[in-house]
């Protein structure tokens, strides 16, 4: 535990560490994406969607993506970093073995009213419920 904590990590009540979100847990193969977003189920909801499919893998993979005239590159990544966050928070309660997707659409609300943490959180809450992979 000692050890962990030295990298970084924390440790939660179950004296499991590590929170970070890893590179294992990334899906970056171009042939990989494709095969979620042509063979994956989606699930929408306002404002994303998310796209799954099964995996031969005992963790999800993840590639937060976003739809044509999203913004520019600041807004992205500050969508990509909430998401990210988000879904860190909740993979603890995620099924594993699955290829996930998830597109985001620009928000049609002014940029000082953009969503923040929480709404993403809910969001994403929503569409893995929807699909099925809460535990």
């Amino acid at each position: 535990m000692e050890a962990q904590e030295e990298r970084g990590g924390a440790a939660d009540l179950k004296g499991n560490c590590d929170f970070r979100f890893e590179r294992k847990e990334h899906l970056k193969r171009r042939n990989d994406i494709q095969a979620v977003f042509k063979r994956g189920k989606n699930f929408g909801c306002n404002g994303a969607k998310l796209f799954v499919l099964r995996n031969n893998l005992f963790h999800n993979r993840i590639c937060f993506t976003f739809s044509r005239g999203f913004g520019n590159a600041v807004k992205r990544n500050r969508s990509r970093r909430l998401s990210r966050e988000a879904y860190r928070l909740l993979r603890g309660r995620l099924q594993g073995g699955h290829d996930l997707i998830l597109l985001v659409f620009p928000e049609t609300a002014k940029p000082e009213t953009a969503p923040g943490l929480s709404a993403r959180q809910r969001q994403l809450e929503f569409l893995f419920s929807k699909a099925g992979l809460l535990k």
